[in-house]
């Protein structure tokens, strides 16, 4: 009787290799033998899960998004206002050795995602539960009195969306201190604090 695989779980499971090839090796080490070979299978095997190693590139960022949600959702439960804005912040930020490493591993892909041919669903992983989860927050922040009425929201949000890409890129080409990612972050609350 044949193997029944959970192709679904095998996907992750070849993603999840892809980043930790980046992680430990850089991208110039990332290639389908290498992902391969760090799973411990022939690169054929690969390729009956993905079309072709750009797939692998889009499965590897969406399980990024994937580890990232699962993070905010475990670190905001039963947080409201401007102590759930933190703790989502705290994981997307590099502040701390996973979204340090996270943070080199993105920006590394940045390119080469930008350069795949678009697909249907390329965008649909990247960013909609992080967006509903931090504009909830800032809704609750006005609510509890915590930020002022009169708080652009959007442009909150939006400024939010860029830090995070932002500091990103500066934990990359310039590391810095934790604090110092959080004192951007601060920054944009600030001036709407109650």
């Amino acid at each position: 009787m044949p193997r029944v695989v959970d192709h679904d779980a095998r996907r992750r499971d070849i993603a999840a290799a892809l980043l930790a090839v980046a992680a430990r090796d850089g991208h110039d080490g990332v290639s389908s033998r290498a992902v391969a070979r760090e799973l411990g299978v022939a690169v054929g095997s690969l390729w009956h899960y993905f079309d072709g190693f750009d797939d692998v590139i889009r499965a590897a960022a969406a399980e990024v998004t994937r580890r990232t949600e699962d993070r905010i959702r475990t670190a905001t439960e039963g947080l409201r206002g401007l102590t759930r804005l933190e703790a989502i912040m705290r994981e997307v930020l590099p502040v701390d050795a996973t979204t340090r490493t996270e943070a080199h591993v993105v920006v590394g892909f940045w390119g080469r995602l930008a350069s795949l041919t678009p697909t249907a669903d390329a965008s649909a992983p990247t960013i909609p539960l992080w967006r509903t989860e931090t504009a909830e927050a800032l809704e609750e922040a006005v609510a509890d009195r915590e930020l002022r009425r009169d708080a652009p929201l959007d442009d909150m949000l939006a400024l939010l969306r860029a830090i995070t890409y932002g500091q990103q890129i500066v934990e990359v080409a310039e590391p810095a201190d934790p604090a110092a990612h959080l004192r951007v972050f601060a920054a944009i609350l600030d001036p709407w604090r109650a």
